[in-house]
């Protein structure tokens, strides 16, 4: 009796244990990760009051077993169900992250390695990835400095929100494209101005600026020529205009053949070296002129009854022929003379040699300036008197032929049976020229511009022909940029810390480094919802693993793991553990009325 009493003792102690579990469980049912447990049963011990015995082939009576009393039941194990993936709950935080597979996060307290499914993170004051509700910093891998990669080697706290990872560092423009149609009939493209394309670039400190090109058509309409007509920064300030400007393409001397008539104006009409005109104009080309060469734009002239400078002067000069608001193109207009006659006559004929001119040098000639004389097929000839006698024939003339005009810049070619791209520079092979902004000094690094994505197809007279910075790849190459503000943090499914900024750049910031273990039940739980590792789980060898290595595990974020505690089974489970603890209750009750009937014996 005193068997069966004891018995039912460890029978309510083991239920209560097993209902100890359930309602832990129940308990947890919405705790972020939490990992179910479950309680076995076995018995307790047995008392023997008989070994069993053999067969007795002398005595020809067969074997008995063995007669035992059991002494009650124990709790054998509690199990973690820690391989039980929990449904997904979303949030829509960035930093809550859930792991799909059977990894852990590992963090630390400062002091030892923790291991966590609970993946509701937050960045901290010091710009480190940590748990929100303990505040233990989150560990994984970092960046290596040197290739830029994950170098995978002892974990460490993740610190994300560091002042180097802020912003992005600016870089200049390396690279450009040009890609488009080119129309001949576009009537920009055949115009004195020009058709503008804009490219906009950085320099190396990420300031902008905008290189502003000009196409203009060759009489052949196959050829053009393409120019840098100026650069400015992002507040319109120009920063190279002019000769200046034209420098930073090619070099000086092209020429481009533009078949025209340069006619001077009614009321306008040359007094030697003097250009009269409407309301009393007087222009003297001596006060424009000083050491052979034209005096800086911008230096003043005096003139009655104002000051004007030698800009604007010139100005007015090809305002009087036609070129208002084109003073440039107009002193770049080529005037061919003729040298020497062609021969038809000759074995084999030859053709005429000519001189040619810059409406320029004519004026500059007419001035007084000494002009260089220019060397054909090794005979020098000299510049022209004057632009008002070109051929030196001794008369005055309002109108005389241009053959076309010099340029800085370098010439765009086209197959005129296709209208692919032809080349640059007369070679069929050159694809790309160089904007040469080192010239300038400062941030400024050169840029290389791609033509051979244009074209010279009808398109119903309109061009779109437009300027990229960055090579025509996938990555834009050296398209250059600003300096970057962080704007946003994402982590990948491997756990790689992507964070974006508004210069459209991207930075690996580090990687979420994971555990596993050869048997993760053996883990040890402690408080929020942290687990430690022991002999029976495998220890964590410092370095941790990528979560898609094994090709089952990837985390997801915006979501965080739920419990995976099924409430109908623990419901389930506390009603048979009820009847358990029921049944055993009255073994006790009913061994108490059996000793009570044994006193009772004697009365």
């Amino acid at each position: 009796m005193m068997r069966s009493l004891f018995s039912g003792v460890s029978g309510l102690k083991s239920h209560q244990t097993k209902m100890d579990v359930i309602g832990n469980n129940i308990a947890n049912v919405n705790t972020t990760a939490y990992k179910s447990s479950s309680m076995v049963f076995s018995a307790l011990m047995s008392q023997t009051t008989q070994r069993a015995s053999g067969a007795n082939a002398t005595t020809g009576t067969g074997g008995v077993n063995a007669r035992q009393i059991g002494l009650g039941v124990k709790a054998s194990s509690i199990n973690i169900n820690i391989a039980g993936q929990g449904a997904s709950q979303s949030t829509g935080n960035p930093l809550d992250i859930m792991i799909t597979g059977e990894n852990f996060f590992v963090v630390n307290d400062g002091t030892q390695n923790y291991f966590t499914r609970d993946g509701s993170f937050y960045i901290d004051g010091a710009g480190n990835l940590a748990m929100t509700s303990v505040g233990y910093n989150v560990m994984g891998w970092q960046v290596d400095p040197d290739t830029g990669g994950i170098k995978k080697d002892t974990v460490s706290a993740l610190r994300i929100m560091s002042s180097a990872n802020m912003t992005y560092p600016p870089e200049a423009t390396s690279q450009g494209y040009m890609a488009g149609i080119i129309d001949k009939n576009d009537k920009e493209v055949t115009s004195a101005t020009g058709r503008v394309v804009n490219m906009q670039f950085f320099d190396s400190l990420g300031y902008s600026y905008t290189a502003k090109f000009v196409f203009r058509q060759s009489d052949s309409r196959n050829d053009y020529s393409l120019e840098l007509d100026k650069i400015v920064d992002s507040t319109g300030k120009e920063v190279a205009v002019g000769e200046e400007a034209k420098a930073l393409l090619g070099t000086a001397g092209q020429k481009q053949k533009v078949e025209d008539a340069l006619t001077l104006k009614d009321g306008y009409t040359w007094n030697g070296t003097t250009l009269e005109g409407p309301n009393g104009l007087q222009i003297n080309l001596t006060d424009l002129i000083d050491n052979n060469a034209f005096k800086a734009n911008n230096a003043e002239i005096e003139t009655a009854p104002n000051t004007t400078t030698v800009g604007e002067q010139l100005d007015l000069i090809a305002a009087a022929y036609g070129y208002e608001g084109s003073t440039d193109d107009f002193l770049n207009l080529m005037f061919s003379r003729e040298e020497v006659p062609a021969d038809p006559t000759a074995t084999p004929p030859t053709e005429a040699v000519t001189s040619d001119w810059s409406i320029a040098q004519l004026l500059l000639k007419q001035g007084g300036a000494t002009v260089p004389d220019q060397t054909v097929n090794g005979t020098a000839y000299k510049c022209p008197n004057s632009i008002e006698d070109p051929a030196n024939t001794g008369a005055a003339v309002k109108s005389f032929d241009i053959s076309g005009r010099f340029f800085t810049g370098t010439t765009v070619s086209f197959d005129a049976n296709n209208g692919k791209f032809n080349g640059l520079d007369g070679s069929p092979t050159a694809n790309t020229f160089t904007l040469q902004l080192s010239k300038l000094g400062g941030n400024f690094t050169d840029i290389t511009v791609d033509m051979s994505e244009t074209s010279m197809v009808d398109n119903k007279g309109t061009s779109t022909i437009g300027a990229t910075n960055g090579a025509d790849d996938e990555y834009n190459t050296g398209s250059g940029r600003r300096v970057g503000e962080m704007i946003g943090v994402s982590i990948q499914q491997n756990g790689m810390i992507y964070a974006s900024y508004d210069n459209g750049m991207t930075k690996l910031l580090g990687q979420i480094a994971t555990a596993r273990f050869a048997n993760a039940s053996g883990l040890e739980k402690q408080a929020d919802n942290l687990y430690s590792a022991t002999l029976n789980s495998g220890d964590f060898d410092g370095i941790g693993v990528d979560i898609t290595a094994g090709g089952d595990g990837y985390m997801s974020t915006g979501q965080l793991e739920m419990s995976n505690v099924d409430l109908s089974s623990e419901f389930t489970e506390m009603i048979t553990t009820q009847r358990g603890f029921q049944a055993n209750s009255r073994i006790i009750t009913v061994s108490d009325t059996l000793l009570e009937e044994l006193t009772n014996l004697k009365r």
